[in-house]
């Protein structure tokens, strides 16, 4: 390396960064990359091989000649360094000429498409978006292979400098809503995105909401049947998570799996999920409610069992909750941050001991216990993890107003989440959609699954510019498509 032109002095302070001098009968060619982002075949058969074989060509013609797509001919210092450190290669005709051609060689390292790991399903597809923007894209378009289908790159975080993707569908997708979501994406200014949750959180209309107003999903199925239905759909380069919004609040307890089953099952399955979740919110502070309050409430058949297991309880029935509610979060937590394999033990092993040790030392009743551990199953069935989360958290202001109100403070903080549900909105629309306000031609898939000759229509709330998905007085000829 005898010289680095003045345009790469910054960048030639790592030491990945290399700076190779091609002479010629004129001027020499400077060719700079960092050899960390190159893929060493390209940059050998494309680039380095070409230079080789010409001399005394302008730098225009050696653009044209080089057979890479992708390459752009730029004196901007700015440009060329940002390039570089994306995984471009610059090459410079002598060292005072700043005129630079920047072609891409990146090399692209992650793993491979592999099976869901938190979505999981015995039915449907078995492959999952990776950290790789570009194969999350291929995964979308073979399954919208249409001209329709809009991808929208943006650019985010003064470090990090990550590639965002917004896809839609156009003549599908309301403008209002891709318009809003790429706004708010652009006046987003952060430093480092490491992962799209990041961004999913400052984009959201209320982001001081323990409610989640966007849904994140590592299933390209999923995705593509929400871009169908004239939703928008956010990626990120590096994350293995897609975003999408629009959405209301049904959307939060609806498995995409219920779609592959028969509709009966699935509407039965959907009907045990949506009651888990209330059993999982209200269960321990209606016992809290009732011990402390409305003692006269327990039927004479189960009051004889009560008694006999709270008699040696030294704690009120929300200390009582409280520790074991705990106890339930730290197994959680601790089976959430180990290896799996120990994970599972811990929970296991865990629950087991800690609580059996409770019941025989008189900390907790063995009737709490049952309660405790239903309703920390209950949380389970919830398809999104980040409403999964919420329905956790949400029992402890239930807890706390059953001890001061009993009963009539569980409904006093119900009325305080409706009002706050009533407010909320996703990208514009109201999160309580159908229901507030009230669409009865939208009801039709939102308690249970309906059978897909009802789906002529999509969701009327996502103001779809082609709501329709076939033709009905068509299906109607066709007796087989109904299930």
């Amino acid at each position: 390396m005898n010289s680095i032109p003045e345009i790469w002095k910054e960048l030639s302070e790592s030491m990945d960064f290399v700076c190779y001098e091609h002479k010629t009968e004129s001027e020499p060619y400077f060719i700079g990359y960092l050899s960390s982002l190159i893929d060493e075949q390209v940059l050998h058969r494309d680039i380095l091989g070409h230079l080789t074989e010409v001399s005394n060509v302008s730098l225009d013609d050696l653009y044209n000649l080089i057979p890479v797509a992708e390459k752009e001919m730029s004196c901007d210092s700015k440009i060329i360094q940002n390039n570089v450190l994306q995984g471009y290669v610059a090459v410079q005709l002598g060292s005072q000429n700043y005129h630079t051609i920047l072609i891409k060689a990146s090399l692209s390292k992650g793993r491979k498409v592999t099976e869901p790991q938190v979505e999981f399903t015995v039915e449907g597809s078995k492959d999952a978006f990776v950290e790789s923007l570009d194969i999350n894209l291929n995964l979308i378009r073979k399954r919208i292979p249409i001209p329709e289908l809009r991808v929208k790159e943006i650019t985010l975080g003064s470090a990090s400098k990550a590639k965002v993707a917004v896809c839609y569908i156009e003549g599908t997708t309301n403008k209002q809503y891709v318009n809003t979501c790429i706004q708010r994406i652009e006046d987003v200014e952060f430093d480092v995105f490491s992962d799209i949750t990041l961004l999913q959180q400052m984009i959201e209309d209320n982001s001081n909401s323990i409610f989640p107003q966007t849904v994140g999903t590592e299933r390209p199925d999923y995705v593509s049947w929400a871009l169908s239905s004239g939703q928008v759909c956010i990626l990120m380069d590096g994350s293995p998570t897609a975003v999408f919004a629009p959405v209301n609040l049904g959307i939060f307890f609806i498995s995409y799996e219920d779609y592959f089953l028969p509709w009966i099952i699935g509407s039965i399955l959907r009907l045990i999920r949506m009651t888990s979740v209330v059993f999982s919110i209200f269960a321990t502070p209606l016992y809290v409610a009732v011990m402390t309050y409305h003692g006269q409430g327990i039927s004479n058949i189960f009051l004889p069992t009560i008694i006999s297991s709270r008699i040696n309880v030294p704690f009120p029935p929300v200390v009582e909750v409280l520790i074991m509610e705990l106890v339930i979060e730290l197994l959680r937590e601790a089976g959430a941050r180990l290896p799996s394999k120990i994970g599972q033990t811990i929970g296991i092993v865990g629950g087991i001991v800690l609580g059996t040790a409770a019941v025989e030392a008189s900390i907790t009743s063995n009737f709490l216990l049952i309660i405790v551990a239903l309703s920390a199953l209950a949380s389970f069935t919830t398809p999104v993890f980040r409403m999964s989360a919420t329905i956790r958290v949400l029992r402890f202001p239930f807890i706390i107003a059953a001890q001061i109100w009993g009963i009539l403070g569980i409904f006093i903080v119900i009325l305080f989440v409706i009002i706050h549900l009533l407010r909320l909105t996703s990208l514009g629309m109201p999160y309580l959609v159908p229901f507030y306000p009230l669409r009865t031609s939208d009801m039709f898939d939102s308690v249970i699954r309906s059978p897909y000759s009802k789906f002529h229509h999509k969701f009327s709330f996502f103001r779809s510019l082609n709501p329709i998905r076939f033709d009905k007085k068509k299906a109607k000829l066709k007796e087989d498509i109904n299930e």
